[in-house]
Order: C-alpha cells, then sequence, then structure tokens
C-alpha cells in the first residue's frame, strides 16, 4: 500500500471523527431546550431522548466517514491535499446536511407538542 495513503486515512479519520464529535457536542448541547418543550419540562424523558438521538447522529455519521474513506490512489503530496479536502469538504457537507435534518425533527416535534398541547387545553 502506497504510504502516501496511510497518510491520507492517519489525517482523515481524526478530522471526520472530531467534525462529527464537534457537531453533536454543539447540537445535542443546544437541542436540550427543544426536547424540555417537547416533553412538557419532563427533564427525565427530554434528556433520555436526547441521549438516544446523540447516538443516533453518532452511529449514522461515523459510519458514513468510515464508509466512504477509500482512497484509491495518491501519487504525490499534492495530490494527497487535493484528496483530503475532497474527502473532508464532502463529510461536511453531509454533516451539514444531516445537522439541518435534525433540527427539523426537533423543530417539527416541537410543534407537534404544541398542537397537542392546545388540542388538550380546548377539551
Amino acid at each position: 500500500m502506497n504510504t502516501l495513503i496511510l497518510i491520507a486515512y492517519a489525517i482523515y479519520l481524526p478530522i471526520s471523527l472530531g467534525l462529527t464529535t464537534f457537531v453533536s457536542q454543539h447540537l445535542f448541547k443546544n437541542s436540550k431546550i427543544f426536547m424540555l418543550d417537547i416533553f412538557n419540562q419532563k427533564e427525565d424523558i427530554a434528556m433520555a431522548t436526547n441521549k438516544l438521538f446523540k447516538i443516533g447522529f453518532y452511529l449514522i455519521n461515523i459510519g458514513f466517514a468510515l464508509k466512504i474513506i477509500k482512497i484509491y490512489s495518491i501519487s504525490n503530496y499534492t495530490n494527497l491535499v487535493e484528496v483530503l479536502s475532497t474527502k473532508v469538504g464532502g463529510f461536511s457537507i453531509y454533516l451539514g446536511v444531516v445537522l439541518v435534518v435534525f433540527i427539523i425533527f426537533f423543530l417539527k416535534g416541537r410543534k407537534a407538542s404544541k398542537r397537542d398541547n392546545l388540542r388538550m387545553e380546548s377539551e
């Protein structure tokens, strides 16, 4: 195996795992507010659900990062930078899309919770 490919793997893995961790920490720290609102301030169920979402987020994103890890050839250091830029850039875009999807889930849950609360109050 080409030494440059091993170098690329050694750079790509920590970056993709670090990005996943960074995004996850910020998303789920801030999603606690949504979860508490969705579950009517019932902290135990809100935090449990938030942790399950966090585990799912990690599994989906780390799984995808590992799925796309294959690098076929690198001929020189310039090519190494180009391949890594493509890999990390593509993964960053994917991670951003998944982040937006999770935010949409939180917002839809909040909207449904508000609707249910209004319906219960009117009955």
